[in-house]
């Protein structure tokens, strides 16, 4: 099994960042939105109708957020491609999925960041452990992240990362 993009493709999506996530007026976004509430500007295709001029409508803060290939992997690999637009109900379980892939999303980005560095061997071992942890042999399953262990996962992530400061500091 390949490892997993961290890049995101908001073509293999159903815009959960444009449901799921709110914001608050602010130089970053125009106007409030409550998580789990549609933006006013998503479209029923899932793509955002000011996208060209998301900037210059006051959303900086959409072109800041990157799920890091979280919201695509739900979509197509959890949900077999299935979207809250084909059935509402949905949402309610995409939406902890999402917050919970987004967030192993985040740590395999920095293990890969920290797999570039002259690592040890028992570094090295630590780091494809921890990479094994949040890249399952079999896969994501709705059940299976839902009762994976965030926190703990995030405290041995940052530990393994703490522990690379002589590195990076030579």
């Amino acid at each position: 099994m390949s490892p997993p993009s961290l890049e995101a493709d908001c073509s293999q999506c159903a815009a959960l960042c444009c449901v799921l996530l709110p914001f608050d007026k602010s130089e970053a976004f125009a106007f409030d939105k409550a998580g789990g509430e549609p933006c006013k500007h998503l479209n029923a295709c899932n793509t955002c109708s000011i996208h060209e001029h998301l900037s210059d409508r006051g959303f900086k803060g959409c072109i800041a957020f990157d799920c890091h290939g979280a919201g695509q992997r739900v979509v197509q690999e959890i949900f077999a491609g299935r979207t809250w637009r084909d059935d509402p109900e949905l949402m309610t379980r995409m939406g902890p999925v999402f917050y919970r892939m987004r967030r192993v999303h985040e740590m395999l980005l920095l293990l890969r960041e920290a797999g570039r560095l002259p690592l040890s061997p028992i570094q090295r071992s630590e780091h494809a452990e921890l990479t094994s942890m949040l890249e399952p042999e079999g896969g994501w399953t709705e059940s299976s992240l839902n009762a994976f262990d965030i926190a703990e996962a995030d405290t041995n992530v940052r530990r393994f990362l703490s522990g690379l400061r002589d590195i990076i500091a030579a």
